[in-house]
């Protein structure tokens, strides 16, 4: 191309784009001053108008513009009709090269005649694309085929497009900033070159037949997610000829053939879906361009879809394609934290912390297709729902309209995904199309699993399942085996046990993996949501607070929290709360049906609390405070304090425990990279209906709400959101090493033990409790950066997901260096030298006894705040105490053996794995068996408090 072509090309293109930009912004201005009835046709003129210009600077400039006409032509799901008729043209009727410009390029890569080639070459081209055109031809021995030729000259046209396309994206980022496409046609420029050889395409085209089993003969077998598609077999190629195997076929937008075969449209565009979903998540390597024109129906019964043009493909790495399994399950199951997993294994890295929103993003990412009559409704939801979440960015980060409209959430975007992303576009498109409905989640699950299924989940399959720690005593090393054990009879996916004896670490393993759909390792370090067993943590808080002098266990909860008061609530002490015999054991439950999300809202609960009433009389009966006893005692905390509940559970326990970074009651940002994802144990599910209901739990948590409850808590504490509420009750998250630290300084009347086996990797305590984020000058000035940009990240490899734009918080962050300052000698002036209650009898008040006794209900189950354990076949008296939480994740300590120990796992069962685990370790150490923890063979009595 000449400069003077390339001038005169570069001009029609930013001319065109100027045109239709104002023409819209017209049309924008006075759609404001225009009635409604008429704003709608006002629309559609100002679409006719421009796809009329878009279709005319295509036909004219062909090259790359044919390529970026055919993708916006099966974008029947979010386009105008008015652009869909007029540009659908593009997919195969451009108009064809001369036949003698054909024939010279045949003859120059062959170096042989036409004759010589073939015994007949129709002249009139089946096909004419953006850079080719395809003619049918019969080679010498008779066999039918088309011949592929490349355009002449087309290689320069389509490299100074590129640089077009480029130029106007850039142009349309300024003008504006919330469309920026870079990240898109940057890896654009990198592949459509790529598509101009034929040569490359050959060998594209047999990797996906072999792939996708096109050519098995009868006695091979399959896999089960086989796919029913055709692929033409590659005869000859060059680096501009490519000849194929004829297959007669029926084009997708021939709808009164498809009609006269009695094709079922519904069938084929699923068996395309199904055959793309293998080729991204099972092989790794996939076609980047399916639009219509690249697909056709056979004519013979069983009618197939015939995959042509293989030009454009991506092949992926097997961590970038476990990754793309990985994200598209967390979305199908809302499984917040194994998507951001996702992403950061992507390179995706996001400048705002709103989970909420990005489940939202990868949602439309993967919702299904609808018919192509849907496309305006479709253009008006993701219109709103951008609107809806821009504005949640705006009052989030207090930016104006300016800086609102040039704020991108997306830090560093990577390459390979962009191709991911326009194939599931075109797909979509495809189906809307054809007016049929599919509905990705379903077809494409089968093969993302396939990929994920078995991730070294089992010890069998993973010889370092068990985390690579040393053993600290012979009763540890029995305990691995027993794991193993458990691990493949599929009992565990992610496991923690940490014990203590006399004051020192006797166990401390992990193993396992992080989730259902994520590989990594669990390690020693890794957080678990521990549910119900948070309630032992806020029940210390509170002990803490009467050691204190804070309040007092015999104190009216009224006198405390002065809203409280009311609604029969008058004679309720701190004493009836710890006990669960307050009468308020089914206040807030039915947050479950009516509004569950309002549980991560911790004033509105309050709020509930103090309307709430008693069912029962104080002290007269014990039932379980399975949601409400968390928030029950989190208002007394507070008030009694001036506090927040975080703060006054780092001053309590954190600092002076030295296990920062490993024990919250909701998760602050920046720890996601440890976070282990729950699942359920379905076999242990189905046993709950041989049970029998238990006196001692509330009439909305008997077997039935239990097993409801089971089913919906994986993919609600799954979400990164409620994982960040503060529900005292139910959602603690630490590992086992930190909550067994704790036990053991209870268990030695809150004697703080001696510093942590230092065998463990990474030391316990060595998180910051509270992760720190680059500030927003930092940000600005790493924007963009992907290697080298700021990262969150830790000593040992693994990294946030978020670059986060921090709201001005000087003040607060000059309070956390002061009370670091105030605290940094071992949790401030509370720290009683080591000691984290003062109170010689703490044991009593914890299990209810001595002094204690008439605070509690004879015979309960509860303590003050704790689950009382008696030894097995002991004398009938209190041996210690703990609390388990619904899965089996538990935390105890036997006060009269100076024992303590706590295990921690994302399969939530009802307690077997626990009750053997607990089994094992007392039965080595000749401790006796503490009832409630143990007794895995009684069915009647589930681990669930």
């Amino acid at each position: 191309m000449g400069w003077g072509n390339i001038y005169r090309r570069r001009m029609k293109v930013f001319t065109a784009a100027l045109i239709i930009y104002l023409d819209y912004k017209a049309v924008q201005q006075r759609g404001k001053w225009t009635s409604k009835s008429k704003r709608n046709a006002l629309w559609e003129k100002a679409h006719e108008r421009n796809a009329k210009r878009v279709l005319s600077l295509i036909i004219k400039l062909e090259g790359l513009w044919v390529k970026l006409g055919q993708y916006l032509s099966t974008r029947a799901d979010v386009l105008p009709e008015a652009y869909i008729s007029l540009l659908k043209q593009l997919q195969d009727s451009l108009p064809p090269r001369p036949l003698k410009e054909v024939c010279r390029t045949i003859q120059k890569e062959f170096g042989k005649s036409m004759d010589d080639l073939f015994a007949e070459f129709v002249e009139k081209p089946l096909a004419t694309a953006s850079i080719a055109q395809v003619h049918r031809a019969t080679l010498l021995n008779g066999q039918e085929v088309v011949v592929k030729v490349q355009h002449d000259g087309i290689k320069a046209i389509i490299l100074e497009d590129l640089k077009n396309a480029k130029s106007i994206v850039n142009w349309i980022a300024w003008a504006e900033p919330q469309y920026d496409f870079n990240p898109m046609i940057d890896e654009w420029c990198k592949e459509a070159p790529k598509e101009l050889d034929f040569d490359h395409e050959a060998e594209n085209t047999r990797t996906v037949a072999a792939n996708l089993g096109c050519k098995k003969s009868p006695g091979e077998s399959y896999s089960s997610n086989r796919v029913n598609v055709l692929i033409p077999e590659v005869i000859q190629s060059t680096k501009s000829v490519l000849i194929l195997e004829y297959m007669d076929g029926i084009r997708l937008n021939d709808t009164a053939s498809l009609e006269a075969f009695g094709i079922d449209k519904q069938k084929i565009v699923e068996e395309i879906t199904r055959a793309y979903a293998h080729q991204i998540y099972v092989d790794g390597f996939f076609n980047g361009d399916p639009h219509p024109g690249n697909f056709l129906v056979s004519k013979e019964a069983p009618h197939r879809p015939i995959l042509l043009d293989f030009g454009l493909t991506k092949k992926l790495s097997s961590s970038l394609k476990h990754a793309l399994a990985k994200m598209f399950l967390a979305s199908a199951e809302g499984d917040h934290v194994a998507l951001l997993s996702a992403f950061s294994e992507m390179g995706l890295r996001l400048r705002l912390d709103m989970p909420e929103q990005v489940m939202e993003i990868t949602s439309v990412f993967f919702r299904s297709s609808t018919p192509a009559t849907e496309a305006q409704q479709n253009l008006k939801s993701l219109a709103e729902q951008r609107e809806k979440n821009m504005k949640a960015i705006q009052e989030k980060l207090q930016l104006n309209q300016k800086e609102v409209k040039r704020f991108n959430p997306v830090d560093a975007f990577p390459g390979d995904i962009v191709i991911f992303g326009r194939v599931l576009n075109l797909l979509r498109g495809l189906s809307s199309t054809m007016n049929v409905r599919i509905v990705y989640m379903d077809i494409m699950k089968p093969f993302a699993e396939a990929v994920l299924g078995n991730i070294n989940k089992t010890p069998a399959a993973n010889a370092q399942w068990i985390y690579n720690t040393p053993v600290h005593s012979d009763v540890e090393t029995k305990l691995r085996q027993l794991l193993v054990e458990l691990g493949n009879n599929d009992k565990i996916l992610g496991i923690q046990v940490c014990a203590y004896k006399d004051g020192e670490v006797i166990i401390d393993t992990a193993a396992g993996v992080l989730g259902r759909y994520d590989p990594r390792p669990v390690q020693p370090d890794t957080l678990f949501s521990v549910f119900s067993a948070t309630k032992g943590i806020t029940a210390g808080m509170l002990h803490w607070l009467v050691d204190n002098g804070k309040l007092k266990l015999d104190e009216n909860v009224a006198n405390i929290w002065p809203e409280f008061r009311g609604n029969g609530k008058e004679h309720i002490k701190v004493h009836h709360i710890l006990n669960h015999t307050s009468g308020l054991h089914n206040a807030l439950a039915d947050l479950r049906g009516e509004n569950a999300f309002l549980m991560t809202e911790w004033d509105a609960c309050l709020k509930l609390i103090e309307a709430s009433q008693p069912e029962t009389e104080p002290g007269k009966q014990q039932l379980y405070h399975y949601l409400s006893f968390g928030w029950l005692c989190g208002g007394i905390i507070e008030h009694a304090s001036g506090k927040k509940f975080q703060e006054i559970l780092e001053e309590a326990l954190i600092r002076p425990l030295k296990i920062e970074g490993e024990l919250y009651v909701g998760i602050p940002p920046g720890v996601e990279a440890r976070l282990a994802n729950l699942t359920l144990d379905t076999d242990d599910l189905k046993k709950l209906s041989e049970m029998r209901n238990r006196a001692e739990m509330p009439s909305t948590f008997q077997l039935n709400n239990i097993s409801e409850l089971a089913e919906y808590l994986p993919a609600f504490f799954n979400m990164l959101n409620v994982r960040r509420a503060i529900v005292p009750a139910a959602n603690g998250h630490c590992s086992a090493r930190a909550l067994a630290r704790y036990y053991a300084a209870l268990a030695d009347c809150g004697v703080v033990p001696p510093p942590h086996s230092s065998a463990s990797n990474p030391p316990l305590g060595s998180h910051p409790h509270i992760p720190k984020f680059p500030s927003k000058k930092t940000d600005e000035k790493q924007k963009g950066k992907v290697d080298g940009g700021v990262k969150n990240e830790r000593s040992d490899g693994r990294q946030n997901i978020y670059i986060r734009i921090e709201e001005d918080d000087d003040d607060d962050e000059e309070k956390c260096s002061k009370s670091s300052r105030d605290t940094s000698k071992g949790g401030g002036p509370e720290n009683k030298k080591g000691k984290i209650f003062s109170n010689p009898r703490v044991h009593e008040a914890f299990m209810g006894v001595g002094e204690y006794e008439n605070m509690c209900l004879r015979d309960g189950v509860f303590g003050l705040g704790f689950r009382r354990l008696k030894s097995k076949d002991g004398d009938g008296s209190y041996s210690g105490f703990g609390h388990s939480g619904m899965g089996g994740s538990t935390g105890f300590c036997d006060v009269k053996n100076r024992f303590a120990m706590a295990v921690t796992l994302n399969k939530l069962s009802f307690g077997g794995v626990t009750a053997k685990i607990v089994e094992l370790i007392c039965s080595e150490l000749n401790l006796p068996l503490p009832e409630g923890l143990s007794g895995s063979g009684d069915i009647n009595r589930p681990l669930i408090n």
